[in-house]
């Protein structure tokens, strides 16, 4: 045993986690536990930490209740200390997040954290900054199958006070699943000795800790409860999340898209907070990628140099043809991004989403180019302004180039969100400067290419 502590406290001054996971993972929770016991405060929590989640609740509650109650404390006061830090803690002071502690340890964690801990905590738990976990609150009510109502209103009187809510009871099982869920007025309304099983409603919606926060946001648009019951992977009930809580992270959410799709960084505090250094700097960035990415529009234009030198008037339709493409991706952009936040789409509506915006493409594009050519040909019948002898080849010109320009950047705007959320990446980045940028580009192309097609050997 002593060899054994001894390779394991080598193991964390050496910060190898991985084989420190390997080595308790092969060992019997019941001699994991008298290690955890034995072993002094600080390397005893990270070993504990670092146990397979079967493993640490075995351990846990081999320990009596007293040990229990220090070694909580014990915990707690190190995340005390820890939020007191100028500096965040190394990874590798955290587990693989995917290691997670025993419902029975979170759910004491979370009750005896203080507000300025939480933070520390859920780095501890490992929790992903999306994760819905974040936003948890341990403010429930629990009671047994077996309660009666009238025990179950005298749990209620002890510890309501302290729940976030007691119109919803969870009824849980011995590890702590809930099975049932009893409504303050269905318990009023029972009789005193009804056990709390007999009653209530078995058939309710939980979530994940390690759910995303905006996947649970879409889930009370969608007509949810207003409290959502939170669990680890085994089940275990940790905590509820409240309606009004979702309703922050939906503006918070909706907020970050917004700046996104904007063409800026996301902002940590309010606009009438944030400093004006941090407002140039949330800014410059994207600012500088589009402002280089412009720079191909001036290339393109360039090499263009010589249709341009023989025909000016088709510089006269280039603000019009490059706007046309950048508007219709924007709109296509905004459109399939929403969806995508509300849930109505997913990566694998593709096919449906590129033959839908294909289609509307084709008629956008096609509508614009009838006002283009029916504006060329009004200029020029009334006088307004010359054209030339070819003016009809130009009105075509014009024409054919805004179909395929508005086609093109509807495909863009719609496929690019898609393509992002398919590697893992925020579609809100693909912003409409962004796609705008790429649809002037792409725009000039098309349109000097379509022009040198229909007026060689006339103007060209």
């Amino acid at each position: 045993m002593k060899e054994l502590k001894r390779h394991l406290s080598l193991l964390l001054a050496a910060h190898n986690l991985e084989a420190l996971r390997q080595e308790l993972a092969a060992l019997d929770p019941v001699r994991a536990a008298k290690i955890i016991r034995e072993t002094r405060e600080a390397e005893r929590i990270i070993l504990f930490r670092n146990l397979p989640a079967a493993s640490a609740e075995t351990a846990f509650r081999d320990l009596d209740p007293q040990e229990q109650e220090r070694f909580i404390d014990e915990i707690v006061a190190q995340l005390r200390a820890e939020a007191r830090r100028p500096e965040p803690p190394s990874d590798c002071e955290y587990p693989d997040p995917a290691a997670e502690l025993p419902g029975c340890v979170v759910r004491r964690l979370l009750e005896r954290t203080p507000a300025e801990a939480r933070e520390a905590l859920f780095r501890f738990l490992g929790y992903p900054p999306d994760a819905i976990a974040r936003s948890m609150t341990p403010g429930f009510v629990a009671l047994r199958p077996g309660s009666t109502a009238e025990e179950a209103l005298a749990r209620i009187r002890k510890y309501g006070a302290a729940a976030e809510s007691i119109d919803v009871l969870y009824v849980v099982d011995e590890n702590w699943r809930p099975i049932r869920t009893v409504g303050i007025r269905e318990l009023l309304l029972a009789d005193p000795k009804q056990h709390v099983a007999e009653f209530g409603k078995a058939g309710f919606q939980t979530i994940r800790a390690l759910d995303d926060r905006e996947h649970v946001a879409a889930a009370f648009q969608e007509g949810g409860p207003a409290l959502l019951p939170v669990t680890d992977s085994a089940g275990s009930l940790l905590g509820i999340v409240a309606l009004d809580e979702i309703r922050e992270i939906e503006r918070t959410e909706a907020t970050e898209d917004f700046q996104k799709f904007g063409g800026s960084e996301e902002l940590e505090l309010s606009y009438t907070r944030t400093p004006l250094p941090g407002l140039v700097k949330k800014r410059a960035g994207w600012l500088v990628i589009l402002f280089l990415s412009e720079m191909l529009t001036a290339l393109a234009m360039g090499y263009f140099d010589d249709e341009i030198a023989r025909a000016v008037v088709l510089a006269l339709f280039v603000p019009l043809v490059i706007s046309s493409g950048g508007n219709s991706g924007s709109q296509a952009a905004s459109l399939i991004i929403r969806a995508l936040a509300l849930g109505e789409i997913s990566i694998r509506n593709g096919w449906y989403v590129l033959r839908k915006e294909l289609l509307s493409g084709l008629l956008l594009g096609t509508i614009l180019g009838t006002i283009g050519f029916i504006r060329i040909l009004v200029w020029q019948l009334c006088g307004i302004y010359d054209y030339g002898v070819f003016w009809i080849w130009i009105a075509v010109s014009v024409a054919v180039s805004l179909l395929f320009i508005v086609l093109w950047g509807t495909f863009a705007g719609a496929m690019i969100p898609l393509l992002l959320k398919r590697l893992g990446l925020d579609p809100a980045t693909a912003s409409a400067p962004f796609v705008a940028t790429l649809a002037d580009v792409t725009g000039l192309i098309i349109y000097f290419s379509v022009a040198a097609l229909f007026l060689s050997g006339k103007l060209l």
